[in-house]
């Protein structure tokens, strides 16, 4: 966000302050939280959108000032793929093309982290990770919750981040032997070479990715 204001700063030769709501920039009515909360005394708080800023928490001449014809609102707003087309910037396009590559590309730039699932932050934080090298990662059960697509994605960065000389760990549990009231029991502990030879769900899966790592290399 530092250098997306700094880009409206520059368009516009102002402070680059005003265009973060938590400076300068912020809805004076509102202070920046597009919302306004009412103390209702011995009754729960009442909280209404801002009628000055309307929710943009912005006040609201600083949406006169814009890049490349689109205010500050309207840049928070798009999505990182199409703010990737948007922005010119090299460095401003190289991290929104982290999200793209962690599969967030329908992710908006403005959008507020407690609005994001728990495989959502994961890869975000992959994304802040990509390109760094020498660094020792653990992962608790990171596939938890996950779709099987971005399961694909989740292994893919791994596999990026294994390739740039970090060290990976990655905790799963195998259970079963069947799910529901047929499973719920430890069925393999070992190393992922000791998996290969036996006869669980996770063994046979990773027989097969292996097998077809294996066929597309030759």
């Amino acid at each position: 966000m530092d250098a997306v204001r700094k880009a409206f700063a520059e368009a516009n030769t102002v402070e680059a302050g005003l265009f973060s709501f938590n400076s300068k920039g912020a809805c004076r009515q509102c202070s920046g939280r597009g919302e306004v909360t009412a103390d209702m005394a011995f009754m729960d708080p009442v909280t209404t959108v801002c009628e000055r800023c309307h929710g943009d928490r912005y006040a609201p001449d600083v949406l006169g000032y814009t890049l490349h014809g689109k205010s500050i609102v309207n840049v928070l707003a798009l999505t990182a793929e199409e703010a990737a087309q948007f922005f010119t910037d090299r460095a401003i396009r190289r991290k929104i093309g982290t999200l793209i590559e962690v599969g967030l590309g329908y992710l908006t730039l403005g959008q507020p982290l407690s609005t994001l699932s728990g495989g959502e932050r994961q890869r975000l934080k992959l994304a802040g990770e990509l390109g760094k090298s020498g660094g020792i990662y653990i992962l608790d059960e990171p596939t938890t919750g996950l779709h099987m697509s971005d399961i694909d994605t989740l292994l893919a960065l791994l596999d990026r981040l294994v390739d740039a000389a970090n060290t990976v760990l990655v905790i799963e549990h195998d259970l079963g032997p069947d799910g529901g009231r047929h499973g719920g029991r430890i069925v393999f502990e070992g190393t992922p070479t000791q998996l290969l030879q036996a006869k669980t769900s996770t063994a046979e899966y990773l027989r097969r990715d292996l097998d077809r790592t294996v066929d597309h290399e030759q």
